[in-house]
């Protein structure tokens, strides 16, 4: 691919004076050089040409500083100091921001720490459940402060497709037939759901996004989740669906292994934004963003040929997010302090299309419901029993909306009335989709000491609500009964292995 560089070689001057500024280290992507300082950081655009970008002159590399810089500005404005110019001084040599001529520009950013980077967090385990969640909401107010766009139809996913079939080929990671079969199943999946598409742009979902939300763009920066590196050199790669862009980072921890990470950042992200029509095209997304990791390290391993594994790795990867999946109703019940939430999280990830079920608990409905964070207290009139049947109701709605767009759920509540329970089923036995009802059960004490343990939960109920429950009894309940006090493994297991006997 000689095409792709016509002019690299004409940076070994500048690469060799911004090595010799101090000390530093030097990473290169696809795109960039990016030498990385004690304090700060400087970001060379590289001169070359991809069938999707063209670096190929000083002028258009330093206008494309200027582009990343006002970009990024709405993300993580701190982080961004500014353009720097590379001028050569009278005597030949190169400086930064001298008077001579400008010979190329580099983005100046603030140096953080590399164990911030969210990948070598996901990596190494360091990311918790509370960064994941804040982390939905940092991803879901950047798109809520986006401005919706007119263009970004389906039309403009066919070309995302077009582009990174062109790369694939261009430096193809695996054999010619596999590429050909991949590219026939997105090409089909894109013309199926190109009306939910088109609909979705038409409400508002196709905004100018980051673009290239991978965990390598995000980091943590004054103790919070930043997003950085923003696509800027395509308006239309970026412009595109909310869903499209959250797809980067779930693909990302999927490839990780972290997948109850996925699901939690999907399932906050969607309690954030109501996102939920876009279900069915989500794992479109995934794969396609897999399909573009894969020819960005298929194209690297030209000249780091250890890149090829990788670029393999994310090839299969989007070969198994293309696999169909289909989707089943879970209703987890009990009694408070029983585990239920607990439980949801750890097997969400396992059920129907990727990145897992989405879960619809009545404890974060209700607070939604009145219009408060899912962890603020509520009133006693908030468990009117008028309100609760309605809470109930929504969250039979809401699973109902999630098995016709084809994905999975969990339905978490107490469900100690019969007839909840049985319009639960009913839900999934009007769309057809299987069911599963489990019930789960612990003495009276230790639900009593897991409710004292609680710390920042959507569950108002205290120790006197759940014996209140518990004395109303649970004898008539026919679901599946699961040894509570076990522990969430030893019952994620046993519900695991008699879903995988559904039909």
């Amino acid at each position: 691919m000689s095409e792709a560089r016509p002019s690299e070689a004409e940076q070994q001057e500048t690469i060799a004076f911004l090595r010799a500024l101090e000390p530093c280290a030097q990473i290169t992507t696809h795109a960039s050089q990016v030498f990385l300082y004690p304090a700060h950081a400087l970001k060379l655009k590289r001169a070359l040409r991809y069938p999707y970008l063209d670096f190929t002159t000083p002028q258009k590399r330093i206008a494309d500083c200027e582009r990343e810089l006002a970009i990024n500005q709405r993300f993580t404005p701190r982080l961004y100091l500014g353009l720097r110019r590379i001028t050569r001084a009278a005597d030949g040599a190169l400086q930064l921001d001298g008077a001579g001529e400008v010979v190329d520009g580099v983005v100046e950013m603030l140096r953080f720490r590399d164990e911030d980077l969210f990948s070598r967090m996901v990596e190494e385990g360091r990311a918790t459940p509370a960064l994941v969640t804040k982390l939905a909401g940092v991803i879901a107010g950047s798109h809520e402060r986006a401005e919706p766009a007119t263009q970004g139809r389906a039309q403009a996913f066919g070309h995302v497709l077009a582009l990174n079939e062109a790369a694939l080929r261009a430096a193809p990671p695996v054999a010619q037939e596999r590429i050909e079969a991949l590219t026939g199943r997105l090409r089909e999946a894109h013309a199926r759901h190109a009306d939910l598409l088109d609909a979705r742009a038409a409400r508002g979902c196709v905004r100018r996004c980051h673009g290239d939300l991978t965990l390598r763009n995000i980091c943590l920066f004054e103790g919070e989740p930043a997003l950085f590196d923003a696509l800027e050199f395509d308006e239309g790669l970026a412009t595109i669906d909310v869903l499209y862009d959250l797809a980067f980072p779930l693909m990302d921890l999927w490839r990780l292994g972290a997948r109850g990470h996925a699901n939690l950042l999907f399932n906050r992200y969607l309690d954030a934004r109501d996102e939920a029509d876009g279900l069915p095209v989500l794992p479109l997304f995934m794969a396609t963003r897999a399909v573009v990791r894969a020819h960005v390290a298929a194209t690297l391993a030209q000249e780091e040929p250890e890149r090829l594994a990788e670029a393999q790795a994310y090839f299969a990867l989007a070969e198994a997010l293309m696999e169909p999946r289909a989707p089943m109703l879970i209703a987890l019940g009990g009694f408070s302090g029983s585990g239920k939430s607990t439980l949801s999280a750890r097997i969400a990830s396992e059920l129907g299309p990727a990145p897992g079920a989405r879960i619809h608990a009545t404890d974060r409905i209700r607070k939604a419901l009145h219009g408060v964070a899912a962890t603020d207290k509520l009133p006693q009139a908030a468990y009117a029993p008028q309100i609760s049947a309605r809470v109930y109701a929504l969250e039979r709605e809401a699973c109902a909306a999630t098995l016709r767009a084809g994905h999975g759920c969990i339905a978490e509540a107490v469900f100690d009335r019969a007839e909840d329970r049985a319009a639960m089923e009913e839900v999934a036995q009007a769309l057809g989709a299987p069911f599963a009802g489990y019930w789960l059960d612990a003495p009276v004490e230790v639900l009593a000491k897991r409710i004292a343990g609680r710390r920042g939960d959507p569950s108002d109920a205290d120790e006197a609500v759940m014996r209140a429950q518990a004395a109303r009894g649970n004898e008539d309940v026919r679901w599946t009964r699961l040894d509570a006090a076990q522990g969430v493994e030893a019952m994620a297991g046993e519900v695991l292995r008699l879903t995988s006997r559904s039909p």
